[in-house]
């Protein structure tokens, strides 16, 4: 059978396509596991053969360092297959009024440290409690965001464009990026560790049952799982652009984020039913704007890019150095 890890975001939309190619062709269900981007690339990345995955599931780019281990371990050759969009959102109980939040706010929430509220160029730990201390216009319940561990690529992507997007709403942490790197990164990136962001590990689906018994929690997860859950469960405003199908595919919605899934080159004649999935994922029927994965809440690509990607499987381009 054919074996894939990686992302839970992927996860849903990848075992609809297994199914349909364990019903449709003569071949066995593949077999996938979500265990998070960052966890998926090291299970992938540590050989080629029949005891390592095929398939790994992404819901960021593959780092140029994860490419690197690859080549060290002798997975060569590697298929990158961007498949589409999603949305970060932050969502919570439809037993709550819907948050409407900024950036800004956002960080202020989560970051380990923070600008200090006093003014001046520098940061202290983290002092808000509740919303309200960090937005008077926000409820004055406790912080309590349920959101992905470091393994994730979610919660990569969720630090990359929201925290640090927020963080850049301050001038003098915005000009910190150029004097010192490092330091602004830290400021940006790191999650409080107080318990007002607590980890859920990669089962978004266990996010959303405890923000239905929790009506004061916040979760972060990928578009599809609201979607999925929207008769529960309501995305929040970010920078007053609700998370929607619609303004996640025009680029509005700004916690938005490209999906991937990375083959190995060397499994794809080897392996059977390899070519038959990846066929399957590829045609419009699957990641089309009228496909069955739009109905499952992924954000179909444009279709100049998904003729680029589609050539690219049916070609086994692989990936090289010059690519990062």
């Amino acid at each position: 059978y054919i074996s894939i890890v990686g992302s839970s975001t992927v996860y849903p939309f990848a075992t609809v396509v297994a199914e349909q190619v364990g019903k449709t062709t003569s071949y066995k269900t593949p077999k996938i596991e979500s265990t998070g981007t960052g966890g998926g690339f090291k299970l992938f990345s540590s050989g080629v053969g029949v005891e390592h995955p095929d398939i790994t599931n992404a819901s960021r780019r593959i780092k140029k360092t994860e490419f690197e281990l690859c080549q060290k371990n002798g997975v060569q050759e590697i298929i990158e297959v961007k498949i589409g969009y999603d949305g970060i959102v932050m969502a919570n109980s439809k037993k709550a009024p819907v948050m409407k939040l900024s950036l800004k706010d956002v960080y202020l929430a989560l970051a380990k440290n923070v600008p200090d509220p006093n003014g001046g160029e520098t940061s202290i730990a983290n002092p808000y409690k509740t919303w309200k201390d960090v937005n008077s216009s926000l409820p004055a319940t406790k912080i309590e965001v349920l959101g992905p561990p470091p393994t994730s690529g979610t919660r990569d992507a969720f630090v990359e464009m929201a925290m640090e997007g927020g963080a850049k709403t301050f001038a003098w942490v915005k000009a910190l990026e150029k004097k010192d790197g490092k330091a602004y990164k830290e400021l940006c990136h790191t999650i409080r560790e107080d318990g007002a962001y607590i980890e859920a590990g990669e089962n978004d689906n266990l996010i959303v049952q405890k923000l239905e018994s929790n009506p004061n929690a916040v979760g972060i997860f990928g578009f599809s799982f609201l979607d999925q859950n929207a008769d529960k469960i309501q995305g929040s405003l970010v920078d007053g652009v609700a998370p929607t199908f619609e303004a996640i595919s025009a680029g509005q919605y700004p916690v938005s984020r490209p999906l991937f899934f990375y083959v190995k080159k060397a499994h794809v004649e080897a392996i059977p039913g390899m070519r038959e999935y990846l066929s399957e994922f590829t045609s419009e029927k699957a990641w089309g704007p009228d496909g069955y994965l739009a109905e499952k809440g992924m954000i179909p690509m444009p279709d100049a890019e998904r003729a680029q990607f589609r050539d690219n499987v049916k070609n086994l381009k692989t990936l090289t150095a010059t690519d990062f």
